[in-house]
């Protein structure tokens, strides 16, 4: 008596599972690293966090300089935009202050209201280049 109402109960349950992590997969976008070795300064840039759920899309940005140090505010050289309007600026930079060669941190940003097929990170005036584009496709990544 107890394995028929076992299986049909594991068989729901698992079920249920598995229609969680597709769900939860579906919602988050997993992307790659872009770089940027122009100028003085290489900068990488990967997505942390970008889904319709999210209450903040994140970018691990990382610069790297052995001539000169990165001054910039990045939270106000940095803007995010979908491609079909202007760019949104970042709610905060955490990560190292101005100064140095080596800095690093997380660009937050209110995630868009619509999910966009591409995005577009911009990074201006850091190392002598005036505007730095890291772009990814969300339709397919």
């Amino acid at each position: 008596m107890k394995s028929r109402i076992f299986r049909p109960v594991s068989l729901v349950l698992f079920t249920i599972a598995v229609g969680m992590s597709f769900a939860a997969t579906a919602q988050t976008v997993s992307l790659p690293t872009k770089e940027n070795n122009e100028g003085q300064v290489r900068v990488s840039v990967t997505p942390q966090s970008l889904s319709k759920t999210a209450d903040a899309w994140r970018f691990e940005v990382r610069f790297n300089t052995h001539v000169t140090p990165i001054t910039q505010d990045i939270a106000s050289v940095a803007s995010l935009s979908d491609g079909k309007g202007a760019g949104e600026k970042p709610t905060a930079w955490e990560g190292d202050p101005p100064g140095g060669h080596h800095r690093s941190g997380l660009l937050v940003f209110k995630p868009l209201d619509q999910m966009p097929t591409t995005i577009t990170l911009h990074i201006r005036e850091v190392g002598g280049v005036a505007d730095r584009t890291f772009s990814w496709n969300l339709a397919n990544p």
